[in-house]
């Protein structure tokens, strides 16, 4: 019998640990797509660089359309060339969506569906936050969706798309910290997000950050970077008055265990932090109008997943012009004590139960679904 064959999409840093670790649970499997470092030691050879895709906000993507687009196209063609027999899509639901319908309504793509092609997506797109009828968007183009969590289940079953909650992948080998507020060095791990535009409006404040702390001696500064923009970083911190060190990505669950405190962008990352108890302070910033109308968008009060799930601010936000050094100070000396830090851990353990599930590893769940799924049908999903 031959080896099944999955083309897989990672749009950024995060969809590419989650990609790794479904592809390490699946064997004789051939594997074609977009990924980025860790999916390629899992053998991937990406059809463009992964960091094409790695937009985010409404004026960034409007700049960057036509890359976007001419992308969309390529990745179109590759999956009709390759003759999956899955198209395993993993977060940048903007993206996988734009893909999956353009490959729908053309007449080669509905001869692949009627033989049994199928399209899965991980990572449920946050409507919960947004409007919960874009939810009918994605059942239409999707035929099984993997959540994390059980309440996002049924913004999706009610439109008929098949969903699933897996537990959040990453939690995988990461729950928990040995006594995570006392640290032999204290370490400052300043993450500024893994995408260009973030990186640039987060570096300045950060620096600012640093040069503001009381007794800055007293502490060790690092910064895990990705392939794409670790040279603009060496640049930039070259001239601060304390270097931090760089570290690559593929080394930062080491570094989050060793971090005393940690200061990030909004995304992946602090539910990284949040699984290994690590007290962190959340900012981000984008442009003007991109904010404006995400403050008219947003239905919640958090950006920060632990704080959405716990209901709560455990982790300080501070979004859009509320993304100051003076503000990050003053959240850093409310946390930087052993009481404050042992309460904040303490907090974080009461998450630890939403990231997992008792019916399995999510990596292993998803791969056992994905492999036992595309197999040739009599019937067509039909879906517009």
């Amino acid at each position: 019998m031959p080896n099944k064959k999955i083309f897989i999409i990672a749009g950024e840093v995060s969809g590419d640990a989650l990609g790794a670790r479904i592809m390490r649970q699946m064997e004789n499997v051939e594997f074609a797509g977009i990924g980025g470092a860790e999916m390629t030691a899992q053998g991937l050879r990406s059809i463009f660089p992964m960091s094409d895709l790695a937009v985010m906000g409404i004026i960034e993507v409007l700049v960057h359309v036509r890359t976007l687009t001419a992308r969309i196209n390529q990745t179109v063609d590759a999956i009709i060339k390759y003759a999956p027999d899955v198209v395993l899509t993993i977060d940048s639901p903007g993206f996988a969506r734009s893909v999956i319908k353009k490959l729908r309504k053309s007449a080669v793509g509905q001869k692949m569906i009627a033989r049994g092609l199928r399209f899965h997506h991980v990572v449920a797109p946050q409507v919960w936050a947004w409007r919960p009828g874009r939810a009918k968007k994605y059942a239409r183009v999707f035929d099984k969706l993997y959540a994390f969590f059980d309440f996002e289940v049924p913004y999706f079953t009610k439109y008929g798309l098949d969903t699933v909650a897996v537990g959040h992948p990453i939690a995988e080998g990461l729950i928990g910290c040995d006594k995570p507020f006392k640290k032999s060095e204290k370490i400052i791990t300043l993450v500024p997000g893994s995408r260009a535009g973030e990186v640039r409006r987060l570096l300045p404040v950060f620096r600012d950050f640093v040069e503001k702390i009381p007794n800055v001696g007293r502490y060790k500064f690092a910064i895990p970077v990705v392939e794409t923009t670790a040279e603009y970083v060496r640049s930039f911190v070259a001239d601060w008055k304390v270097k931090p060190e760089i570290i690559p990505a593929a080394a930062r669950y080491d570094l989050y265990r060793r971090t005393y405190l940690a200061v990030v962008a909004s995304g992946t990352v602090s539910a990284e932090l949040a699984m290994l108890h690590v007290p962190a302070i959340v900012a981000y910033k984008m442009n003007r109008v991109t904010t404006w109308i995400g403050h008219l968008l947003i239905r919640v009060r958090w950006v920060s997943l632990v704080n959405i799930l716990l209901n709560r601010a455990i982790y300080p936000e501070f979004l859009g012009e509320k993304a100051t050094a003076e503000n990050i100070v003053r959240a850093f000396k409310q946390m930087n004590g052993l009481g404050a830090r042992k309460k904040i851990a303490s907090e974080l353990c009461a998450a630890d139960n939403m990231w997992v599930r008792p019916d399995g590893m999510p990596s292993k769940i998803i791969a056992e679904s994905v492999s036992a799924s595309g197999r040739p049908s009599s019937s067509v999903t039909a879906k517009r």
